[in-house]
């Protein structure tokens, strides 16, 4: 009975099923009222113990039941390959990895999840976000019909990188703190087997589990992050919680995973920033570049500083991308859209860039809102052009090369110079 408790779940939120003991009557040995515990609980939110459902959103499936197989990803799709809109939707309909058995056993590189968390977004629907980016394209075939590279460097990652769908991370859908515990010993559990974890959100909540997991696996302080964003991320909190899509920037910083230092952000811009918050990321040293800044001194040279901060102090990298880094005009799909934003065409060669010359131990790509997009999967669409690019600059690193401006000669004259 255990193992069916996320899908008696969904049924009895549904309303289409009951079972026994579910409409009983709430225990309680206080003799107050909801309201009253709740006014007398100022820093908790007081739960039911005895509702059967309290822990079922956490449940895993137990895998023993399943046929026997032996470690390795598992390919679900039924042709070697197809179109963008055939097939079972995965992260680039690549193969799935349901254990950390499987990861070691496929030399795993990256390990694509989800983790659809947006209790604390600025327009709820990010929750939708890992599934739209998992169908999100629209033309680009898989598979053996893949013939596809990347744009300005010709490699195709998904040929040269072991990549694999790990499913979602178990969320309760009513509480960000119970979430994150959950990410953050999913995220943990791919980057313990030397496998890269992506993960796709989501509210920005997500940085701080995925940052503080990648932490405590390389060591407190040893890795550095690329965060892009139209926001800082450093409120102090909000309405009381420690952690919402607002903060987790200063809660990374403020418990010692990550060095100010080491934290670069890029592209903020917009109506939310007050000089307190400034001046915190300056006295902890956070490395940032305003889109006031970008715009005045160039986005080329900009990039250039980028590049040396990612190197000083750490090869490890992280990046945490926010979709409304971009202009809304390119990814209008947002929590918390932002006009005069950075374009594709700027932020493709910086990502291509930092893979090709830091140690990519991970990203996230969050606040891709579906249900917000004017477009119809314009966003997701973006967001998964955003993966292929830092993909794409891993397998130029993993080729040998060095240069984090590489563009292929062939791409960069149309002379033939072949015999």
């Amino acid at each position: 009975m255990k193992t069916a408790k996320p899908l008696i779940a969904l049924l009895l939120l549904s309303g289409i099923i009951r079972i026994d003991g579910f409409s009983q009557e709430v225990k309680t040995n206080d003799g107050l009222t909801h309201i009253e515990r709740i006014k007398k609980s100022k820093t908790s939110i007081p739960l039911n113990p005895d509702d059967p459902i309290l822990e079922a959103w956490a449940q895993k499936r137990d895998f023993s039941k399943d046929p026997k197989r032996e470690p390795g990803p598992i390919n679900v799709q039924r042709q070697a390959g197809g179109m963008a809109y055939v097939g079972i939707p995965t992260f680039f309909k690549q193969p799935i990895a349901l254990t950390p058995e499987d990861l070691v056993a496929g030399n795993v590189d990256v390990a694509i999840m989800g983790a659809a968390l947006d209790m604390s977004a600025g327009r709820r629907g990010t929750a939708f976000g890992p599934n739209a980016v998992r169908t999100a394209e629209g033309y680009v075939p898989w598979g053996d019909l893949a013939h596809i590279y990347s744009e300005s460097v010709l490699v195709n990652p998904l040929k040269s990188l072991s990549i694999v769908d790990y499913g979602d991370a178990p969320v309760d859908f009513l509480s960000t703190e119970k979430t994150i515990v959950a990410v953050y010993d999913q995220v943990k559990e791919i980057a313990e087997t030397g496998t890269a974890p992506f993960i796709v959100g989501g509210d920005h909540s997500l940085m701080y589990p995925n940052v503080a997991a990648l932490a405590a696996v390389h060591g407190k302080g040893k890795i550095g992050v690329i965060h892009f964003d139209a926001h800082i991320d450093a409120e102090p909190g909000g309405a009381g919680h420690y952690l919402t899509h607002g903060s987790p920037v200063r809660l990374l910083i403020e418990e010692g995973h990550v060095n100010g230092k080491n934290f670069v952000q890029i592209g903020m811009r917009g109506w939310v920033v007050s000089e307190d918050m400034v001046d915190w990321m300056r006295k902890h040293e956070v490395r940032y570049h305003f889109m006031t800044e970008i715009v005045a001194r160039g986005w080329e040279e900009v990039m250039k500083q980028t590049l040396a901060e990612a190197l000083d102090g750490t090869d490890k990298i992280f990046i945490s991308f926010d979709l409304d880094a971009f202009d809304p005009a390119f990814a209008p799909g947002t929590g918390t859209p932002e006009p005069g934003g950075l374009t594709p065409r700027e932020i493709f060669p910086i990502l291509r860039a930092l893979a090709i010359q830091t140690d990519i131990v991970g990203m996230d790509l969050v606040e891709v809102n579906p249900l917000v997009d004017s477009g119809y999967q314009t966003t997701a669409l973006l967001g998964q052009r955003v993966m292929r690019e830092v993909l794409a600059g891993m397998v130029l690193r993993k080729n040998g090369i060095t240069d984090p401006n590489y563009r292929h000669p062939k791409l960069m004259d149309h002379v033939g110079k072949e015999k």
